[in-house]
């Protein structure tokens, strides 16, 4: 956890449907998922494969186009389905098609239609193009975005390609991974106001991929403990503080191109445009920070519960005096005036997925942190958090990082094209 995070303003993508024959593998065996109860949607009608313009009222569809991936710097949305693949083919012609299929599948489920010619009215003999889950409800702002784990590039011969800037994580103080929760050869990070929306997404792109790609490990959130639009209450995190103050916002253009999004001058030229995420899941010990005194809690934040200001300040947003703070607290170490400057991206989500078989809640925050450079962003940070008063009360338990693509142009663009522009 640490302190720092953006927004974009979002329209319906309409695009033409693809013949259900060039949709290669939309027709194979589905692959089951768990399933998240829907959030109250409300119905949307559809006439052909256009949306009703209502949906831009309440659940509108965010642009799938752009210079960038939606999704980074995009308002927050309520509710998350994030989920780690691993590649199963050695065909890198068959990955680039099953890409081009992905992206086609996400053009259209982030404008809130149905994947390929939908789930039912086709052939009575083969599958449904589409698992239905989704069918009447709105696109709920919902953004799909692909990342690339370092293991991929070993898969296909892609070492030289490989960016400095992504590299399998050193171990940290405190780190206790699963690796059955760790790493990936590539990630789709969906975020939806309907967590019904955000799973039928990530369960399409599985059924897509099936026999190409395998789930390695996924985390379903929910109530987001960040904000990249200013104008929004900050988030609390499960620990009842307020969360990412100092988030980017998705309107501060120039700490974006400082921060977030890589530029010509960093390199690769395939990753200019994109960004770094790494992605950790870190429980809280919560029934032990339950028992403690207010006055402790507070200590440890080096922020009041209410009101969320800093130690010695009345306001949230005032600018904190870090010496007032006790030198192990939390916003101390991890402000970026104890940084070296460093600062990144934040979309968190808490999370709750049952029990620890000791009567404990296995609840905390799914934190997920963009950046133009993870050795001056996350990694920097997280090793001066080392001595954090916050660690008796949380661990690390899953752990991975991914390069971010740049994002998709137009309708002929697709997934992953700077990196694979040869098999295209």
């Amino acid at each position: 956890m640490t302190e720092n995070s953006t927004g974009e303003t979002s329209t319906t993508e309409n695009s033409p449907s693809p013949s259900r024959r060039s949709l290669i593998g939309w027709g194979g065996a589905g692959l089951a998922l768990g399933a998240a109860a829907a959030g109250g949607a409300v119905a949307m009608t559809r006439t052909g494969n256009d949306v009703d313009p209502a949906g831009a009222e309440a659940g509108a569809a965010v642009a799938f186009h752009g210079g960038h991936q939606a999704g980074i710097s995009t308002p927050v949305q309520d509710r998350l389905h994030f989920a780690a693949f691993d590649v199963k083919t050695e065909d890198r012609a068959e990955f680039v098609r099953m890409l081009k299929d992905w992206t086609a599948a996400a053009r259209r489920m982030t404008g809130g239609q149905a994947v390929g010619e939908g789930a039912f009215g086709g052939l009575a003999e083969a599958p449904p193009d589409d698992t239905g889950e989704a069918l009447g409800l709105k696109p709920s702002r919902l953004t799909l975005t692909i990342g690339f784990g370092p293991s991929l590039f070993r898969k296909f011969g892609l070492e030289g390609e490989q960016p400095e800037g992504l590299f399998e994580l050193p171990k940290f103080a405190g780190d206790a991974l699963d690796k059955n929760r760790s790493g990936g050869d590539l990630c789709i990070q969906a975020c939806a106001d309907d967590p019904q929306v955000a799973v039928h997404a990530i369960r399409n792109l599985a059924r897509i991929g099936f026999g190409k790609v395998v789930i390695r490990w996924s985390q379903l959130g929910f109530g987001k403990t960040s904000s990249t639009t200013p104008e929004e209450q900050t988030p609390r995190n499960l620990m009842g503080f307020k969360d990412g103050t100092r988030n980017i916002a998705g309107t501060e253009t120039d700490r974006l191109k400082k921060f977030v999004w890589v530029s010509d001058q960093d390199g690769p030229d395939w990753m200019v445009g994109g960004s770094y995420l790494v992605a950790r899941r870190i429980r809280m010990h919560i029934e032990t920070w339950d028992r403690t005194s207010l006055q402790e809690q507070e200590d440890i934040f080096g922020r009041d519960k209410g009101e969320g200001a800093p130690v010695g300040k009345a306001k949230e947003r005032d600018k904190p005096f870090l010496k007032a703070m006790k030198p192990d607290a939390h916003v101390r170490l991890a402000h970026p005036d104890s940084n070296h400057g460093a600062t990144i991206l934040r979309r968190g989500y808490s999370f709750t997925d049952g029990t620890d078989g000791l009567g404990r809640l296995d609840a905390g925050l799914f934190f997920l942190a963009y950046q133009r450079d993870v050795r001056k962003g996350f990694v920097q940070i997280q090793r001066n958090l080392a001595p954090d008063a916050l660690n008796e009360y949380i661990q690390h338990v899953g752990s991975a990082v991914f390069a971010v693509p740049p994002g998709v142009r137009g309708k002929d663009d697709w997934w992953g094209s700077t990196l694979f522009s040869k098999e295209a």
